[in-house]
C-alpha cells in the first residue's frame, strides 16, 4: 500500500509540473499575430494554422490578425504590457530595438537543422543581433519597374532584363526620351522615400551606415549614397521625366495614372504585381523589368518580413515547431504565393510555380541571388532616424526645397546625433 502511495503521489506531482504544457489543463495554447492583409495571403495563413491545429492535439494556435501600420507601437505596447503574443510576425528592420531591448527570444539555441540550412546565410543575417538570432526571415521581395509594355515598345527603347540591366544614367535618359505632351517616364511613388532610397542604393556601392572598430554606427553619405537620390532630384526638377506629384504618393495611389497612359513606369515593390493584376483595365499590357544596376550590378537591400517569438511566452519550444511548419518548403511556397513575393527558402525558390512567365514571376525570382540585408538592419535607433531626420530630408530633396549639399549635412549631422544617444 505504502508502494501504491507512493506511486499515485509521484504521479500527481508529475502531472502538476507538466499542466503548463497539456495534461489536466488541456493543450497548450499558442497566439499566433500574422499581419497578412491581401486575401489570399490571409487565407493561406488562416489554413496553415488550421491544419496545424488538425494535427496537433496538445499545441493549440489561435490566430490574431495585426496590421503593418501600427505594428511598431503595437508590438512594443504588448511587450512592455506583458501581453505580447507568443508568434510575432514583423519585418526585420523593424527588430533590432526589440532585440537589443529583451522583448524578443534568442532563437539560435531552439530552430532545427533543416530551417538554419535551407534559409541562405544573407538572410539570417537580417535577423541576427549580436551574437543571437531573433526572428526566421521567410518572405522577401525586390523592388522592380513595373512598365506599360506597349508604351515601351511602340518607343524602341532597349528593354532591360536581368542578365543585361539599364544602368541608373541609362535609365535616367530613357525616362527623358519617354516623356512628354503631359507624360512621363517615371513616377517615384516616395511617401516613404528612406527604404527605397538605402536598398536601391546597394546597386551603387551605397552603404550610409558605417559600424567601427567599437561597434558603434556613424551616417556618412558618400559618393556611392548619392547616385539614386541624384536621379531622382534630377528626373524631377532638371529632366521633367518624372511626375513631380507623385513624390509623396504611395505605390497603390500611381497605379490609376499608370493604367492611364500618364506614366511609362512605376518602380514597386514585386507584390504590387497582385493589385494590378486586379485593377489593371481590360487590355492593359504591362511587364516587370529589374531595377537598374549600378557599380555593384543588381545588388538591393531588403528587409524580408519575419517570425519571432516573445521572450515571455512560456512555450519557446512549441513556437518554433510552429514556425517550422509553417516554414516547410510546400507551405513556404504557399505564403509566397498568397502574398505575391518570394520565399527565403532555397528549396521553396526552386518550386517551378515561382518560375512562370505568367505574371513576370520569373522577372522577381531571377532577382533573388542578388538581394542583400538593407542597411539599416542592425542599426539601434534606425526608426527614429528615419522618422525624424531621414524622411523630411529626402522629402525636401526630392522636391527641390533643399540642394544635395544640406542634405549630406542633416543625414549625417542631425542623424549621427540621434544614433549616439541608443550607443552610449
Amino acid at each position: 500500500m505504502r508502494i501504491r502511495a507512493l506511486i499515485v503521489a509521484a504521479l500527481l506531482l508529475l502531472a502538476g509540473c507538466t499542466a503548463d504544457g497539456g495534461g489536466d489543463d488541456g493543450p497548450v495554447t499558442l497566439r499566433f499575430q500574422s499581419l497578412a492583409w491581401q486575401e489570399e495571403s490571409v487565407q493561406a495563413n488562416k489554413d496553415l494554422v488550421k491544419e496545424w491545429n488538425a494535427t496537433h492535439t496538445d499545441v493549440k494556435v489561435e490566430y490574431v490578425q495585426g496590421s503593418w501600420s501600427s505594428v511598431h507601437d503595437q508590438l512594443l505596447t504588448s511587450f512592455e504590457g506583458g501581453e505580447a503574443p507568443d508568434i510575432v510576425h514583423d519585418a526585420s528592420d523593424d527588430l533590432a530595438d526589440f532585440a537589443y531591448g529583451g522583448y524578443l527570444a534568442d532563437l539560435s539555441g531552439l530552430l532545427p537543422a533543416r530551417l538554419m540550412s535551407d534559409i541562405p546565410r544573407r538572410s539570417w543575417e537580417t535577423t541576427t543581433f549580436g551574437d543571437g538570432v531573433y526572428g526566421v526571415p521567410f518572405l522577401q521581395e525586390p523592388r522592380v519597374l513595373v512598365a506599360n509594355a506597349t508604351w515601351l515598345k511602340r518607343s524602341g527603347v532597349r528593354l532591360p532584363t536581368p542578365e543585361h540591366p539599364w544602368s541608373w544614367a541609362e535609365f535616367r535618359r530613357i525616362t527623358e526620351r519617354l516623356s512628354g505632351d503631359g507624360r512621363y517616364g517615371v513616377a517615384w511613388p516616395l511617401k516613404e522615400p528612406v527604404s527605397a532610397t538605402l536598398n536601391l542604393s546597394l546597386s551603387t556601392g551605397g552603404q550610409l551606415f558605417h559600424r567601427g572598430a567599437d561597434g558603434k554606427v556613424t551616417v556618412r553619405f558618400e559618393a556611392g549614397d548619392e547616385v539614386v537620390p541624384r536621379t531622382v532630384h534630377d528626373q524631377v526638377g532638371t529632366d521633367r521625366s518624372a511626375s513631380p506629384t507623385t513624390l509623396g504618393s504611395g505605390g497603390s495611389d500611381t497605379l490609376p495614372g499608370f493604367f492611364g497612359g500618364r506614366y511609362a513606369m512605376v518602380p514597386l515593390g514585386f507584390s504590387y504585381r497582385q493589385q494590378i493584376v486586379q485593377q489593371a483595365p481590360e487590355g492593359f499590357d504591362w511587364q516587370v523589368l529589374p531595377a537598374p544596376a549600378g557599380a555593384e550590378g543588381l545588388a538591393q537591400g531588403v528587409s524580408p518580413q519575419t517570425l519571432s517569438v516573445a521572450e515571455d511566452s512560456p512555450h519557446k519550444k512549441e513556437a518554433v515547431a510552429f514556425i517550422d511548419f509553417l516554414l516547410r518548403p510546400r507551405n513556404m511556397v504557399r505564403l509566397a504565393l498568397g502574398d505575391w513575393m518570394l520565399p527565403t527558402g532555397t528549396r521553396a525558390l526552386a518550386d517551378p510555380a515561382l518560375h512562370t512567365t505568367k505574371d513576370d514571376w520569373a522577372t522577381g525570382t531571377a532577382l533573388a541571388a542578388h538581394l542583400r540585408p538593407a542597411p539599416a538592419q542592425s542599426v539601434r535607433g534606425y526608426a527614429e532616424w528615419k522618422d525624424k531626420v531621414a524622411t523630411p530630408a529626402f522629402q525636401e530633396y526630392y522636391s527641390g526645397a533643399i540642394g544635395l549639399g544640406e542634405l549630406r549635412e542633416r543625414l549625417e549631422e542631425d542623424g549621427n546625433l540621434v544614433l549616439a544617444r541608443y550607443q552610449r
